[in-house]
């Protein structure tokens, strides 16, 4: 088995999987750290990056041992017992890649290929932040540096080589776009409550903002957060002891934590906010994954309640919008997977060529130092002259295999010219 085949992807996303799913298996920042120091203590030998957003999570592992095995259940198990889930009841819903297919896999995520948005620039950030936890945790290793490196680099061809990221989208563009003007007609007049204060707040905040939003107050438990951030939309914070009485105020809140559970139960809903509101229509964007609002809310008497599912339809009109760039943009990521895979499977070749050289080399200067020997009488000039002649012998007889090595390496099947070339040169590994 080569480098690339011992590379395995096992997840869930907006695709083939169910929302009630991906928020079972949703991992905060902090939990990804713990599921990644949880996997390198019980498999040291292999390398892992875990990546978790509000369409996807998915586990890359990878090694560089050919007698490791990965198993996609193995996979499987790891996610399903961090979170205390039943591995039977999500494994349908679980889609498991290896090999090429996983680059290649990895490659559309990280240019928005994959994404509900098509063309959204934060999946590549997320891809980034998802490698840089495992570095810093210490699961990553020199196939997944490589391999998220050049995830990275292929995102950045296609924004950079096609009309993909032409006009910026994302998420909270769609959202604002497509949902909440729908509901109102003007935003200069409403009171906009943003709970979270990462990057999915500030984005919403800069469409808001264009849209006429005026009145806007930002909640986050860490209060500097939200005064940053509020501050650079001219905005207010709010402590976050008084979320419920924003609410009671909003007419429209934008909900974007990282918190593990709802933030807002209907229980607390119908407890806190409901006799203050006078049914007063409430527009409430739950952005979040998992989510922030207990799904029921929207059955509140006025209360319009959408989640990032309920944004695929307008999702599907930005597709289309875009599709003319598809193509170049997949021909890069057929480009690049094939060059990837090229690449790591000559690598994979290189210890056995440098073997093979070794051993053609050390004959090479046995037989020039005996021939020396007997001809004590040669003089500079002919000894350099029978020293290239030697050389250029050695060439020769490694050319046509590194030729035939090279070839076979493009389509895969290189490895069984490997196993020969080593059994019949007696290429064993070094101690």
């Amino acid at each position: 088995m080569n480098s690339v085949a011992r590379l395995t992807m096992i997840g869930c996303s907006h695709r083939h999987s169910s929302l009630a799913v991906r928020e079972r298996l949703a991992f905060t920042p902090a939990q990804t750290l713990d599921a990644l120091a949880a996997w390198s203590a019980t498999h040291p030998e292999t390398e892992a990056v875990l990546l978790s957003t509000c369409h996807r999570v998915e586990l890359y592992a990878a090694t560089e041992e050919p007698t490791t095995a990965i198993d996609a259940a193995t996979l499987s198990a790891h996610l399903a017992n961090f979170h205390n889930v039943p591995v039977e009841e999500i494994r349908g819903e679980l889609v498991s890649l290896e090999g090429e297919q996983v680059v290649r896999h990895l490659f559309r995520v990280a240019a928005s290929l994959d994404s509900m948005v098509l063309g959204e620039a934060q999946i590549l950030s997320q891809v980034k932040q998802a490698y840089e936890a495992a570095r810093q945790i210490g699961s990553t290793g020199p196939v997944t540096h490589g391999f998220f490196q050049s995830a990275i680099r292929v995102a950045r061809r296609i924004a950079n080589e096609t009309t993909l990221h032409k006009h910026r989208v994302s998420i909270p563009s769609v959202a604002i776009a497509d949902f909440a003007s729908r509901i109102f007609e003007r935003f200069d007049d409403k009171h906009v409550l943003v709970i979270g204060a990462g990057k999915m707040a500030q984005e919403t905040l800069h469409y808001l903002t264009d849209a006429g939003a005026r009145t806007i107050v930002v909640l986050n438990r860490d209060h500097e957060r939200a005064q940053a951030l509020a501050e650079q939309w001219h905005g207010r914070a709010a402590p976050w002891e008084e979320l419920f009485e924003q609410l009671v105020a909003a007419d429209l809140v934008i909900s974007t934590t990282g918190a593990d559970r709802p933030v807002v139960t209907l229980a607390d809903y119908r407890r806190k906010v409901v006799p203050r509101r006078y049914q007063r229509p409430l527009f409430v964007l739950d952005l979040a994954m998992p989510r922030d609002f207990e799904p029921a809310i929207g059955e509140e008497l006025g209360v319009y309640l959408y989640g990032i599912d309920d944004l695929s339809e307008a999702c599907e009109r930005n597709r289309k919008a875009r599709a003319d760039a598809l193509p170049a943009a997949e021909k890069i990521i057929d480009e690049e997977t094939r060059a990837f895979v090229a690449e790591t499977r000559h690598r994979e070749s290189g210890p056995v060529i440098a073997r093979f050289r070794e051993g053609l080399e050390t004959v090479q200067l046995a037989e020039l130092e005996r021939l020396f020997n007997r001809l004590p009488e040669l003089g500079d000039r002919e000894r350099q002259e029978i020293r290239q002649a030697f050389d250029r012998l050695v060439a020769k007889i490694l050319h046509p295999p590194l030729e035939s090595l090279r070839d076979e390496s493009r389509n895969g099947s290189h490895l069984g010219l490997l196993e020969a070339l080593q059994r019949l040169f007696q290429l064993k590994e070094k101690d």
